[in-house]
């Protein structure tokens, strides 16, 4: 940077500041390993399914938990029950919700309870090849 003879910047070497990109300009792209990493897992291939078979792609928290309940089978299906559904509560909640969101592929509100589909092509691509893999399981 440049000072004048009295030891001030001068203008010019200011004026570079507002060229440089905001933070959201400045985010990664998502790495492949990322999205298979997200689709590779049942929990969050069930809530993707979800949210794709939802008409506009947005679920309520506790509709997605019911959804992913159903699709998501303990060893020991005779707790079915509540103690499930809870136990896939805080499973989405701590952990897939925030993995999806992570790499941009769901936006989840906690405030309203919304979680919504936000992804590309590439991961409905992806989502399509694994459901006919899960079929075959």
């Amino acid at each position: 940077m440049s000072m004048d003879e009295n030891g001030e910047r001068g203008v010019s070497d200011l004026q570079g500041i507002d060229d440089l990109p905001s933070p959201a300009e400045q985010e990664r792209p998502i790495s492949p390993d990322g999205i298979l990493s997200a689709v590779g897992n049942e929990y969050r291939r069930a809530i993707l399914n979800s949210l794709n078979s939802a008409s506009d792609g947005i679920l309520e928290y506790e509709t997605l938990v019911e959804h992913v309940a159903d699709k998501v089978r303990d060893d020991d299906s005779d707790q079915e029950t509540e103690e499930h559904r809870q136990r896939i509560r805080i499973a989405l909640h701590h952990t897939h919700l925030p993995k999806l969101e992570e790499v941009r592929i769901i936006d989840y509100e906690g405030g309203t309870g919304h979680v919504q589909f936000v992804g590309g092509e590439l991961e409905q691509d992806l989502l399509t090849l694994v459901e006919s893999y899960d079929a075959y399981e």
